[in-house]
């Protein structure tokens, strides 16, 4: 039992650290996007 209550507590920190990781890359990923519509904007102007 002691090994299924360990294999649970683990599969609860892997859910919390993917959700964080999930989270940062959609912030990333929309901050990559931006950067790069300001850029090519400046460089067409």
């Amino acid at each position: 039992m002691a090994a299924e209550a360990h294999g649970n507590n683990d599969l609860q920190a892997h859910e919390a650290t993917y959700s964080g990781f999930l989270s940062l890359f959609r912030v990333g990923t929309a901050a990559a996007l931006f950067t790069a519509a300001i850029v090519i904007l400046l460089i067409a102007h």
